[in-house]
């Protein structure tokens, strides 16, 4: 009876309905459209700050689009924009002439992300200026003489290009707080101003300039500044896109701001395209793809007027640049 009773006053209670999957899913809703928001607020102020170059144009004899996409990456070692301290602080000098102290070819499709570099002594032809060092081609004609340069050495057309300089290098690392890097033995060299020990340490920007453009006291010089220079690249970008950076709005937003100030694209250039080079870049750190260096015959070539060059093996970068123009794995030279 007490059972019976119990059980005909809880049927004849109202039921309350339950509320929390419909706040769960208003929550949520919510919080969509606040990160939709932020993101787009993001992207818009970030397009505003890039800066964008005169570097691809058409021109006749232009190689075909391959497979793929082709970023040419470059580091500029122009003194222009800096003081007199600055270049006694950084060890650069004060050279008016404005060339290219990195050349990098990045790949990435169906195969890579293959990271590719091109020494700046590479004795290749510069259309009207006959054959010269490849990093004088910017000098004699800025980007779209250099993107034309290279496109007619390698046989690749390039989609995008991006320019760094000495002084938005050195912003960007130290917007980061340093870069970590692990030496296997001791770099010192004074051109550069290298002064570093052997293991694991973090470099703030000045040094993180001055290991990349070490070379004198590197018994395989511009070849090993080259290993240097993909080494440092990829460290920055996997830490610039790590967790510790993009779930720390203030640190997230100096880094970035410090990457749009320092880097140069193409027209066609965007934060989109630029985000992605990032990405791909950071899978190499990943074990995706690999590193390499153009196959070279002869390091240590001299030739009157233009001082010591690197020649390129006809067969070998033949061979890789072919593969590259398929987008197929590379097998023609030692990838890393």
């Amino acid at each position: 009876m007490y059972g019976e009773s119990s059980t005909l006053h809880r049927a004849g209670r109202p039921r309350r309905r339950r509320r929390w999957p419909r706040i769960t899913v208003l929550t949520l809703v919510v919080l969509f459209l606040v990160v939709a928001a932020a993101v787009s607020a993001t992207y818009l102020w970030a397009g505003t700050r890039l800066k964008q170059t005169d570097a691809l144009a058409d021109y006749p004899g232009r190689p075909s689009r391959g497979e793929g996409t082709n970023w040419l990456i470059i580091g500029s070692d122009t003194r222009a924009d800096l003081t007199p301290e600055q270049r006694r602080k950084l060890h650069v000098g004060g050279g008016g002439q404005r060339n290219t102290d990195t050349v990098m070819l990045l790949h990435y499709g169906e195969a890579g992300p293959y990271l590719v570099s091109l020494p700046r002594d590479s004795y290749v032809p510069v259309p009207g200026h006959g054959k010269a060092k490849i990093n004088s081609a910017y000098a004699q004609g800025g980007p779209e003489l250099l993107t034309r340069t290279v496109e007619q050495a390698t046989g690749l057309r390039l989609d995008h290009y991006a320019e760094i300089d000495f002084l938005g290098f050195t912003h960007v690392v130290d917007a980061l707080e340093g870069v970590r890097i692990c030496l296997k033995a001791p770099l010192h060299d004074k051109k550069s101003g290298a002064d570093l020990d052997a293991g694991c340490q973090t470099l703030d920007g000045k040094q993180a300039l001055a290991f990349v453009r070490a070379r004198y006291s590197d018994p395989q010089g511009d070849l090993g500044r080259v290993k240097r220079q993909r080494q440092l690249l990829s460290a920055l970008v996997r830490e610039g896109t790590g967790a510790s950076v993009v779930a720390d709005p203030p640190r997230f937003y100096a880094f970035t701001g410090s990457v749009l100030d320092a880097i140069t694209v193409d027209r066609m250039g965007s934060v989109g395209s630029l985000t992605r080079m990032g990405w791909e870049i950071r899978g190499l750190t990943d074990g995706k793809g690999g590193t390499t260096t153009v196959p070279v015959a002869n390091p240590g070539l001299s030739v009157p007027g233009v001082g010591s060059v690197v020649a390129w093996d006809p067969s070998g970068s033949r061979a890789l640049f072919d593969q590259l123009r398929r987008d197929v794995p590379i097998t023609a030279t030692t990838v890393t």
